[in-house]
């Protein structure tokens, strides 16, 4: 039996009469009639008692009444959540931990002045980890900087970023305008955990360049190592947006490495397979058409 059934059912419960019943449905008195003979005989009772040309209901019939209302009440509230749902919206975002930390608070304050009504929850992790909860659908996007492995996840650029080498105003390192790759052999580094994005792209860089390194401290805190670095216990290569406060007030120095860039992109990722709602369009196009890194104001 469908909704239209019970929805056609009460409303003859409610008037008693299958022509009124017809003419606000807008379809023929047998129609009417056909509707409650498919409905006594898949239950198997009598619904009404015709008398007299009355209809009377019958305790089968006022049974099914009482759980017909209370299903057409519930479709009801369930078409006002979906719909609810569907103008308001909810996003879950993923987001590695250069992300999170230095671009997704403003962007999401950004985004949110004109989308108010469109809830966002976010959840912070390495680009691996992301990349699992958009297969496993515990994220509806990520935001990453490392690379997205599986066919089944797509990824588009929505942003540049840069790495830079940094170390503390008593190392070597801070007297020298440019620093060659090869002393870089000499240094202990304090690097992200396996699985950054960070880390991937000063693996990349250094490999390409066969240049060696060694491996002191790993962690997956950024402020860990840029307190580390300080305390002069080894040199690393972070984001420049990372390190700019730092830098800026004299805590850290900063220098170029002959001939290296670290460069890498930052990633808009979501299950290839994933229904996107408008809510969901609406923040991938922000982050497509809007995104300017202002990396000395730390804006948009």
């Amino acid at each position: 039996m469908t909704l239209r059934h019970l929805e056609i059912f009460v409303a003859v419960c409610d008037t008693m009469n299958m022509t009124t019943t017809a003419e606000r449905f807008f379809i023929s008195q047998s129609a009417i009639s056909q509707t409650i003979n498919d409905l006594e005989a898949h239950y198997d009772v009598r619904l009404f008692e015709r008398l007299s040309r009355k209809l009377y209901l019958t305790s089968a019939g006022e049974k099914l009444y009482g759980y017909a209302r209370h299903m057409i009440g519930m479709n009801a509230d369930i078409e006002k959540e979906m719909k609810a749902l569907t103008e308001n919206g909810a996003i879950r975002i993923g987001a590695s931990v250069t992300i999170a930390t230095y671009v997704l608070p403003t962007l999401i304050a950004f985004f949110k002045q004109t989308n108010t009504n469109i809830d966002i929850t976010v959840c912070e992790d390495n680009t691996n980890e992301i990349e699992k909860r958009l297969l496993s659908d515990k994220a509806d996007i990520g935001l990453v900087e490392g690379e997205i492995v599986s066919p089944d996840v797509v990824s588009a650029f929505f942003s540049g970023d840069e790495l830079t080498l940094i170390c503390s105003h008593g190392h070597r390192f801070a007297g020298m305008p440019v620093i060659e790759p090869r002393e870089l052999e000499k240094e202990d580094f304090i690097i992200r955990e396996p699985g950054s994005g960070t880390r991937k792209t000063f693996e990349d860089a250094m490999t390409a360049r066969g240049i060696l390194w060694n491996e002191k401290w790993v962690c997956n805190s950024m402020d860990t190592i840029k307190e580390a670095v300080m305390a002069g216990l080894g040199v690393s290569v972070i984001p420049k947006i990372a390190a700019q406060n730092e830098i800026h007030t004299g805590k850290l120095c900063a220098k170029p490495v002959k001939d290296i860039r670290f460069s890498r992109t930052f990633k808009i990722a979501y299950h290839k397979n994933k229904y996107l709602t408008s809510a969901m369009k609406k923040f991938i196009d922000f982050c497509a058409d809007n995104i300017k890194m202002e990396r000395d104001t730390a804006r948009f």
